[in-house]
């Protein structure tokens, strides 16, 4: 007793003697809230410029690794992603003899690339001068502000020629997708007919995948009319499945919806909501499980590395196959071969239908933080409440995945060939992703 007793006070002197000699400044700014919020920004931001899925997902990608880049710095268990990520060259070193706010520097970092790929950079500048004054109100020295400055601007600099070489900027000038008159191929969909979103989008460089053919998935059943082929079957499931869900399948339909733009209409009016994007709700769980499991900065940036570059690398690989079988929607093939006045419960987007991205984008996340957290990390899903839907609860990665995925089917956007072969492949995705990075020190 007398043992434990002095092992007790022992600890409590030596953890006072800790704090002592740590700046108090650190003690209230050094944490991952900064980089959650940061990241939430740009988020938010992406909502309100009505950002497509995939080019959200460019954005995430970039800005979690400007925010991991930097905060390896203050931890040597973590290894740059610099050689493992397509064209990442080694980021500039800090100095050796000034001290920073890692924390802020990814902030600052964070932002900054966040605001050469967004619309509404006044919203990220408004932001990041709210942000700023508490890291001053905290108490952070003069010097060290400057410095962490400096090095977020360094690092969002070389981030930024990172970003100019992945030909983003030469797919703008290419031509739009010409609609085909073949009867088995997409056509916009009601009820605003929007043109075809990024038909190039797989000439994007890929972040950890040799290219975007690289994990193809089985080939689509063969486009048919005939009441009896594979096709027209998938077509009826679809059919059937709307008309029969329960309240609690379009609960599900609805909470995965992740629509950017939803235009609504009622009578002869019209109105568009703007939601968050099926990347956003991953990286909104990532801040969920994070907070959840007590990640630091460095830890939580390497949580959004990982999801986010996993993730663009799952739209490119989608949208390669997209538009290559260009396969037409169940809501345009039901209103002309089965029922005209069927409507799905989601708004059908406006690309082609297979594969079912928000499955293969769910799968590669599952992975990926199964890895990361473990196979029976449980967590309640509130991305939804800022939208209007409530709370969800999943007992792992992988229950979530599998409920993003049906949840398309549910909604009458995707029959389930899709669905499934879109996971078939998220899932191996994730595999080759968390096989080919190394983030810690063995």
């Amino acid at each position: 007793m007398k043992r434990m007793i002095v092992f007790i006070i022992t600890f409590m002197v030596t953890a006072n003697l800790v704090n002592a000699r740590t700046p108090g400044w650190k003690n209230r700014t050094e944490n991952a809230g900064y980089i959650h919020r940061a990241i939430k920004e740009i988020t938010d931001v992406m909502v309100y410029d009505i950002y497509s899925p995939p080019v959200a997902s460019r954005t995430y990608a970039y800005i979690s690794v400007a925010a991991y880049e930097t905060l390896i710095h203050e931890n040597p268990e973590y290894s740059s992603l610099a050689g493992q990520l397509h064209g990442l060259q080694p980021s500039p070193e800090p100095e050796k003899d000034k001290e920073y706010s890692y924390t802020l520097a990814a902030v600052h970092a964070i932002l900054t690339v966040g605001k050469a790929l967004v619309i509404s950079e006044d919203k990220v500048n408004a932001f990041e001068t709210s942000m700023i004054s508490e890291f001053k109100s905290d108490g952070i020295p003069e010097d060290v502000y400057a410095n962490s400055i400096d090095y977020g601007k360094e690092m969002a600099d070389h981030i930024l020629s990172w970003i100019n070489k992945d030909h983003y900027k030469q797919t703008r000038s290419l031509p739009a997708y010409t609609v085909s008159q073949d009867a088995a191929t997409w056509k916009p969909t009601p009820p605003v007919y929007i043109k075809a979103i990024e038909p190039h989008w797989n000439q994007i460089r890929t972040f950890i995948i040799d290219s975007a053919q690289e994990f193809r998935p089985v080939h689509p059943p063969a486009f048919s009319t005939d009441s009896t082929s594979e096709f027209y079957k998938t077509a009826v499931a679809v059919y059937k499945q709307v008309n029969s869900n329960t309240p609690g399948q379009d609960e599900i339909a609805n909470f995965w919806d992740c629509n950017p733009f939803k235009v609504n209409q009622r009578g002869h009016v019209m109105y568009a909501v703007k939601k968050i994007s099926p990347g956003g709700h991953w990286m909104n769980i990532v801040r969920l499980v994070c907070q959840k499991a007590n990640a630091g900065p460095v830890q939580s940036a390497e949580t959004y590395a990982w999801v986010a570059t996993t993730i663009a690398d799952c739209f490119i690989s989608s949208w390669d196959e997209k538009y290559r079988s260009v396969v037409i929607r169940p809501e345009t093939y039901i209103n002309k071969y089965i029922d005209q006045d069927w409507r799905p419960v989601l708004q059908t987007p406006p690309f082609p239908e297979y594969t079912s991205a928000h499955s293969l984008i769910s799968s590669g996340a599952a992975v990926v933080l199964t890895k990361l957290f473990g196979d029976h990390f449980s967590f309640a899903d509130s991305t939804e409440m800022e939208f209007g839907l409530p709370t969800r609860n999943f007992k792992s990665f992988y229950d979530a995945s599998e409920e993003a995925a049906i949840s398309r089917f549910y909604g009458g956007i995707h029959y389930l060939p899709a669905v499934k072969y879109g996971q078939v492949v998220g899932k191996e995705l994730g595999e080759y992703v968390i096989k080919k990075i190394r983030t810690r020190k063995e």
